[in-house]
């Protein structure tokens, strides 16, 4: 199935102050990331935050929270998205079909979102390459149940071209620039 910008939401799934200084590889899920959100923005897809109990894990990183006009996150206690009437909300409002997951922790709460998301009729694709576990065999163990349910994964920069499609497209400058 091909991936467009049509029907297409992304979410990025608690990026928070006090849970990601302890992911594995950190660094590289925070660049990657920023060039996800970076890529999604020039491209005109919705995008949806949540925060998993703010009070206690913090608000959404600076550094990705400063790039988005108005930012408003969905606060969660449930660790699946499809919990939240807000991000229920935020689907209806789109009419989203197809969405790109980002986030942490992979084997809780990004996983969770894409199994209830896939079980509803959705279409999720997590980006391996953005999505971090506190050890990195939580986060493999992620990617093996993505596998065993048929749930989509790909790389940040793979599904920023497959959503622009052509090297014709207005956004074709503006996105390799990210790539270099």
């Amino acid at each position: 199935m091909r991936i467009t910008k049509a029907g297409t939401t992304a979410l990025f799934i608690d990026f928070q102050e006090k849970l990601f200084p302890a992911m594995n590889a950190k660094e590289t899920l925070l660049k990657n990331s920023t060039l996800l959100l970076e890529g999604l923005t020039l491209l005109g897809i919705p995008i949806s935050f949540t925060q998993q109990y703010t009070r206690g894990l913090g608000e959404t990183l600076e550094s990705l929270s400063s790039s988005v006009p108005e930012f408003s996150p969905i606060e969660k206690t449930d660790f699946s998205c499809f919990g939240a009437q807000e991000y229920m909300n935020f689907l209806e409002l789109h009419k989203s079909k197809t969405i790109i997951i980002c986030g942490i922790e992979a084997h809780v709460c990004v996983m969770q979102t894409a199994v209830d998301l896939k079980g509803a009729g959705y279409f999720p694709v997590v980006i391996s390459d953005c999505i971090s576990s506190r050890t990195e065999i939580n986060k493999l163990g992620a990617l093996e149940r993505f596998r065993f349910e048929n749930i989509m994964t790909s790389t940040w920069e793979s599904i920023l071209f497959e959503l622009i499609q052509s090297s014709g497209a207005g956004e074709f400058k503006a996105v390799s620039k990210l790539v270099k």
